[in-house]
């Protein structure tokens, strides 16, 4: 041992030589430490792991902090503590401490453990990449978060994350760790490569394979043909860039930039913990792809929906009242002089066909309005599709929502949306094929168990399952064309499903059910002896939940 403490870790261990020279070879760290947390003397192994001056042991700040209250601290077991030798050369120690007898010195045994706690929080950042990227639905949200968790991880100076628009011109800056966004990033960037700059991260991108460069900062800023960037990239300073591309099915859809402090060591482990967070990335960016175009089908097979309904319905109503206004102009046209009642009686036809198209545009408008923008939210938009629908139809029409404690209202909007499509669907299902005199619509956030779902019914009396009209798809007022396929891709989307069932007294029940996120409460779901009675017939009898 060095310096004037070499005999108090000795005598620790023991008078002998034998004792001293088990210390001076340990591969832990043993430390004496003085009440001011300053070292007092240190084996080898200390003075290595802390970056010590061997000649200037005493006196040299230690990692250790000084326990408040000595007796809890000699109970209190191994510790964990950073330090920090040189600027970018972090380092974790798991540490032991015992109070020397008769002064207030105490003796540390330690270890190094930086490279197993990096590993763990490594570890640690791709599981919750890959749970956002199974969660959230915004790719923004999910991209950022991931920006940060890389950057935090490893302590990095800034972290971007790229993506490729639809065709592929341009890079988005889309998350970002220690650099803010800017619109201008990437018109800064052509202007950079205008004047002769060389973009690592699109030969990263072209090549798909990691591209790291050192000093790259010193580089970029005495560059004058990266100027347009030195002031957005000064801040925070960093040292070594590297980049890494975001693959889809083999194909670059972004980019990993990752901007390490001064004195950091970008080696194969720091490369592998880049290449897996990309892939994460790339996962989120690839996913948010399918959904949208899984969103464009949707929303072209609503629209053929509608132009459907509006030939069943609108169209040939505005034909007939063309035709019984032509009949006026044809008389006219004879030189026949209609007579009054004949006016009338089209005048008549005029205006009821009038209201019936009026009507009907109005149950069409409440159809597709989002749940969201009606006043008042969710549940007031089911009230109107429910009131307008029984007005233009002459049916009764109800809706039961037990939500005693406006749990619904605290949902996530896109999930209200789709379950007010879903029992809009079902609705209209009942008015057009069921032949039905009475649809009922009930909603709770219903306990199941440990499970907490959100449930929706829409039951009638009708002909029942593959029964009555003989235009109507199989499956009576449950469709099992388009609408049924877009209400299940509606209810799958949130980890939900939908149920069609025959009704033992006859006409059809769909139910629409939901799983909630723990924080949202649920009241028990309301059996009635009638429904057990029901369901236990339909069992028995039709259960369509994919063929119908």
């Amino acid at each position: 041992m060095p310096g004037a403490g070499r005999s108090t870790v000795a005598t620790t261990a023991g008078p002998d030589t034998s004792a001293e020279e088990v210390v001076r070879h340990a591969p832990d760290g043993l430390a004496v430490v003085d009440d001011r947390g300053r070292f007092v003397d240190a084996n080898p192994a200390a003075v290595l792991l802390c970056g010590l001056d061997p000649d200037a042991v005493a006196g040299a700040r230690s990692p250790f902090p000084v326990p408040d209250d000595p007796a809890t601290a000699a109970r209190s077991g191994e510790l964990t503590v950073a330090w920090e030798p040189a600027p970018g050369q972090r380092r974790e120690f798991a540490y032991v401490r015992s109070p020397l007898p008769g002064e207030r010195r105490w003796l540390v045994s330690f270890r190094d453990v930086t490279l197993a706690r990096l590993r763990e929080r490594r570890l640690t950042a791709i599981a919750k990449a890959a749970s956002s990227v199974a969660s959230k639905r915004s790719l923004v949200g999910t991209l950022e978060a991931l920006a940060q968790e890389v950057a935090r991880t490893d302590a990095l100076a800034g972290v971007q994350v790229l993506t490729v628009n639809s065709s592929g011109d341009r890079l988005h800056v889309m998350g970002a760790a220690g650099f803010g966004r800017s619109a201008e990033f990437f018109d800064r960037l052509m202007e950079c490569r205008s004047r002769g700059a060389r973009l690592m991260m699109l030969e990263a991108l072209e090549r798909r394979e990691p591209v790291v460069v050192p000093h790259r900062y010193d580089q970029t800023m005495s560059d004058p043909r990266w100027a347009p960037l030195h002031e957005m990239m000064r801040s925070p300073r960093w040292d070594t860039f590297a980049s890494v591309p975001l693959l889809a099915r083999g194909e670059p859809v972004g980019i990993l930039n990752a901007f390490f402090a001064p004195g950091q060591v970008v080696g194969d482990t720091e490369l592998e913990f880049l290449l897996a967070m990309a892939e994460q990335a790339a996962m989120a960016v690839d996913h948010a792809a399918l959904l949208e175009r899984e969103r464009d089908v949707v929303r072209r097979e609503e629209r053929q929906k509608l132009a459907r309904d509006l030939h069943d319905s609108v169209v040939q109503q505005v034909f007939s009242m063309m035709m019984q206004a032509r009949s006026l102009s044809v008389l006219v046209g004879r030189g026949l002089t209609p007579t009054p009642k004949k006016v009338a009686q089209v005048a008549d036809d005029l205006s009821g066909s009038a209201e019936a198209v009026l009507a009907d545009l109005r149950g069409m408008v409440v159809e597709l309005r989002p749940a969201a923008s009606t006043p008042g939210g969710f549940v007031p938009a089911l009230r109107s599709l429910v009131d307008t629908t029984s007005a233009r139809t002459g049916l009764d029409v109800t809706l039961d929502v037990d939500d005693p404690a406006a749990e619904l209202s605290a949902l996530d909007a896109d999930l209200l949306e789709d379950v007010y499509r879903v029992v809009a669907e079902a609705v209209h299902n009942s008015v057009k094929h069921a032949g039905a005199g009475r649809i009922s619509a009930r909603l709770a956030v219903a306990a199941h168990g440990r499970r907490r779902r959100l449930v929706a019914d829409v039951v009638d009396d009708g002909c029942g399952l593959g029964g009555g009209d003989p235009d109507a798809p199989v499956g009576g007022s449950a469709s099992s064309g388009l609408g049924m396929t877009v209400m299940r891709e509606r209810a799958a989307r949130w980890g939900g499903a939908v149920r069609v069932r025959q009704q033992a007294a006859g006409g059809t029940s769909v139910r629409l059910s939901v799983p909630l996120p723990t924080s949202v409460p649920a009241t028990p779901e309301r059996d009635t002896a009638a429904d057990t009675a029901a369901d236990t017939a339909a069992d028995t009898a039709a259960d369509t939940e994919g063929s119908s």
